[in-house]
């Protein structure tokens, strides 16, 4: 799938998750190529008191550098960035990461919509949001901010996502966004 985007220095690529992700997310990193060098936020519902192998099960998927988020760390190129579980993640303008235990949006922290929000408003055309399986709408008002700050929206293919309600209520938001398989995703970021 042929899809246009100026890549710049400064481009971010978020993505957002719930059920089905940790399979998604594999499959994704999987075909990605190892020099890639462009930052990756990864926003995904996971449980806040239950002790996560999320890091270690991604790192063994990529060559990327797969880390939790902390707080002030600068947004480095080449990263693989987990939101932290029981965390929103905001982007300061300095383009630091920012933690916050607001309450829950979308029953949830963290909040997809949270962070794609930030991210838009920072990076605005130089942000790539993407939408992955998940049982529920967090995502989709983010990935509208996106896309109305002129940034790149995809959206996994609901027919092959484990769980079609995510990327179902993302294409009701943005109708435009390029709806791709999780190859499409990879083999997309691989021309970045």
């Amino acid at each position: 799938m042929k899809v246009k985007f100026t890549k710049s220095s400064e481009t971010l690529v978020i993505i957002g998750t719930s059920a089905g992700g940790i399979h998604a997310l594999k499959t994704i990193f999987h075909g990605v190529y190892p020099g890639f060098r462009l930052p990756i936020i990864i926003v995904i519902h996971r449980l806040k008191n239950v002790k996560s192998h999320l890091e270690g099960v991604l790192q063994a998927s990529t060559d990327l550098l797969v880390k939790e988020a902390e707080e002030k760390e600068f947004i480095r190129p080449g990263h693989v960035y987990l939101v932290p579980a029981n965390y929103h993640l905001l982007i300061e303008s300095d383009r630091s990461i920012s933690l916050s235990v607001d309450e829950l949006v979308n029953f949830s922290r963290p909040s997809i919509d949270v962070s794609f929000v930030s991210a838009s408003e920072i990076y605005g055309p130089d942000v790539i949001g993407i939408v992955l399986t998940g049982a529920n709408a967090d995502g989709s008002k983010g990935l509208q901010s996106i896309a109305e700050n002129g940034g790149l929206t995809i959206v996994q293919d609901p027919e092959t996502a484990q769980v079609g309600t995510m990327p179902e209520e993302a294409l009701k938001a943005v109708p435009q966004a390029k709806v791709m398989t999780l190859k499409d995703i990879s083999t997309f970021l691989n021309t970045l």
